[in-house]
């Protein structure tokens, strides 16, 4: 398995890093785990297309995870692309109606690329064939619990504790032959997401704040910090700890300083803070 960052950010705007994307290939296929804004601009920069996209799995519906799924379906389809796979939360089903349904916000520009002969024309010329039809992604509405076996991996999720009751918030795993990766989305520590993480060989986690971060009693249960992060993975057995979804006053010298030297207390393994466009294997 092969792990890209394609975006370890939050929902500020920050040139440095794009909102939550990370892509997982295994043999032929290519798992997006969400699409915050910015995914797309990376997803290309990292040398691979929208239409190579074979699943895509939100965790959440929070803005800064699925930014770019429009624009990811839409490209993806421009490109003459199967549908896209896609599994999320409800109301995921709505909000790709709203997208790209009859009276949906894209409704006119879906319009102008099929049915004006001036746009016919460049699709025929690009391989297309008429009518053509408008993007129609293959959602799946998922509720934690969810489990999904592709060509030689499994998919397994759980809930997790972030934005309920506005929508279902879960973590995944991703198991191919011996190895492990799961992703936390985001997430507060829960029992579920420790039992999930066993023994996986990599846990790529959220981690909104810094040790000693003065913040509002509402923040604390909900985004733990690297030591409490890292104590959960070594009590779970994992072996690599990334940590990802740094936000802007965080991603100082001194606050990778703080944070890497609260991991390196807590964790024996191989840990770090991810960048844009790196790259791993699991």
């Amino acid at each position: 398995m092969k792990l890209t960052i394609l975006g370890s950010g939050s929902p500020e705007a920050y040139d440095r890093r794009a909102s939550s994307g990370y892509l997982l290939e295994i043999g032929d296929d290519r798992i997006l785990f969400d699409c915050g804004g910015g995914v797309f601009d990376n997803l290309v920069r990292s040398g691979r297309l929208p239409s190579d996209i074979t699943h895509l799995f939100l965790s959440h519906l929070h803005t800064d995870h699925m930014m770019d799924y429009a624009r990811i379906v839409h490209a993806a389809w421009d490109e003459g692309a199967a549908p896209l796979n896609v599994w999320g939360p409800t109301p995921i089903a709505k909000i790709t109606e709203g997208y790209f349904g009859k009276d949906g916000v894209l409704s006119a520009d879906l319009y102008a690329r099929t049915e004006l002969r001036p746009s016919q024309e460049v699709w025929l010329a690009r391989g297309g064939t008429l009518p053509r039809p408008w993007p129609s992604p293959n959602v799946v509405e998922i509720k934690p619990g969810f489990s999904h076996k592709g060509n030689g991996w499994e998919l397994k999720s759980c809930e997790v504790p972030h934005a309920q009751p506005a929508f279902d918030c879960m973590a995944f795993s991703v198991e191919n032959g011996d190895r492990k990766f799961v992703y936390s989305g985001d997430a507060a520590l829960c029992d579920e997401l420790e039992r999930l993480s066993h023994d996986a060989d990599l846990l790529l986690h959220w981690c909104y704040r810094l040790s000693g971060e003065d913040v509002h009693p509402a923040l604390i249960e909900m985004s733990p910090t690297p030591p409490q992060i890292a104590q959960m993975a070594t009590r779970a057995g994992v072996k690599r700890l990334l940590l990802s979804h740094f936000r802007i006053h965080m991603d100082s010298e001194d606050g990778h300083r703080s944070a890497l030297a609260d991991l390196k207390d807590h964790f024996d393994g191989p840990f770090g803070i991810v960048e844009d466009l790196q790259c791993f294997e699991v």
